[in-house]
This record gives structure tokens, sequence and C-alpha cells, in this order.
């Protein structure tokens, strides 16, 4: 059995696709960012890091329990656990593993840069915004263009590089990204949406509740590392 600790960032969805596209069988620890949850002692021993998702697999490698943390790789710890979304053919894995690297350094923080300073940020930041707003415009159109001439972003099969991307680039009101100019990745973006699995996925990510609108100041400063909390 799988522990998957976890709210509902991007980052975490990524998880819930792939445990739902493998079948795995896995109990869901909800850490309450927004609480502060991720800091607490019992949550640090798991990630270090601090942060979500982090998997503990009971059945891990020898039969012993396993803890695996950072997105790209619990997706790659449960592709190689399964034999799913990563080919065998050594070109097409590192094809496939080229994409992810590229989302975990790419997408998702310029995304989430992107967010942070257009709705958390103060007043004033134009050339935070600004930057952030551009590098994701050129990120979509990176990936539309990958998507023009195939079905799916690399190895040539639907892969954890398509489940890794998905949860950043669904999110286009969020990001303020117009998809008229990028058709690939909305039938992209379209397709995967229609997989049962994914749709499973989002029906218990929908589910989740955090205290996100109601956290006091201090809370999200803490959560954000500014004010008493900022090391600067």
């Amino acid at each position: 059995m799988i522990d998957l600790y976890a709210l509902t960032s991007p980052n975490v969805q990524k998880i819930f696709i792939m445990l739902e596209e493998c079948g795995l069988p896995y109990n869901t620890k909800f850490i309450d960012v927004w609480k502060g949850d991720q800091f607490t002692p019992e949550f640090t021993k798991i990630n270090p890091n601090q942060k979500i998702p982090a998997i503990v697999d009971s059945e891990g490698p020898g039969g012993k329990p396993y803890t695996v943390i950072e997105s790209g790789a619990i997706l790659m710890y449960l592709a190689d656990k399964t034999g799913k979304f990563m080919p065998a053919d050594k070109a097409k894995y590192f094809e496939v593993a080229q994409w992810l690297m590229i989302q975990m350094a790419n997408v998702g923080p310029m995304c989430g840069q992107h967010v942070h300073f257009s709705k958390f940020a103060p007043e004033g930041g134009d050339y935070g915004k600004m930057r952030y707003r551009t590098v994701v415009n050129k990120l979509f159109d990176l990936y539309n263009d990958r998507l023009s001439d195939r079905e799916w972003v690399a190895g040539g099969e639907y892969s954890i590089a398509d489940i890794a991307a998905f949860p950043w680039l669904r999110n286009v009101e969020l990001l303020a990204v117009d998809l008229s100019s990028r058709p690939h990745v909305k039938t992209w973006i379209d397709k995967i949406q229609a997989r049962p699995a994914v749709k499973a996925a989002y029906a218990k990510i929908g589910a989740i509740k955090s205290v996100r609108d109601s956290a006091t100041d201090d809370a999200k400063d803490r959560y954000f590392a500014r004010g008493k909390y900022a090391r600067a």
C-alpha cells in the first residue's frame, strides 16, 4: 500500500493521476500547507524539504517501506514499480526523461512564480509579473510546437512526460494564457482530461478541503517565507 501525502497543488495532482492510471491502491494523508502541517516534526521526517507530494510505499525495494519525495522522482518510481508510462526502449526512455526535466525545471517553477507574483505579491512588482508571464507564454509556445507533429509530448506514447506537464498547462485561466493560438496544446489537454483515470483523480482532488481561504496572515507569511519568516 502507498501512503500519499498531498493536498491539491499541480505537483500533487500529477501523483493522483499516476496512481489512478497505474491502478495502485493508496491512502491519502492530507497535509494542509495553509495550516503549516508540512512543518511538523512528523512530516519533516518524511520530507526534510517540508513540501508535498511525498509517498511512502510499504512494499518498496526489497519488500521494505520506502519513501520518495519530489513529484518527478515519484513519477519515475511509480513507472519503474509498475512498468507503465515509461518506455523500455532506451532512446525513448531518455526522451521522456528530458521532457520530464523540462517540466520540473521550467514549467512548474515558472508557472508557480507567475501565479505567486500575479496573485500574492504586493502591488508594484511589475518586473516580476512581466518576466514570469513572458516565460510562461514561451513555455506554452514550446509545448504547442512540440505537439504540432505528435500526439504525445515524448516517447511516442502517453507517458509521465504528459502526466507531469498536464496539471500545470491545464490551468490556462489561472495563468491567463490564451490557447486560441496554441491549438495543439488545447487538443492535448482535451485528450488527457477525457481519460477515465484522470477524471477519477480530479473527482478525488475536487473533494479535498483546506483552510486556504481562511488562513491567517501569519500562516501565509510562513508558507511563502516572507515577513518575519524571510531570510533575505
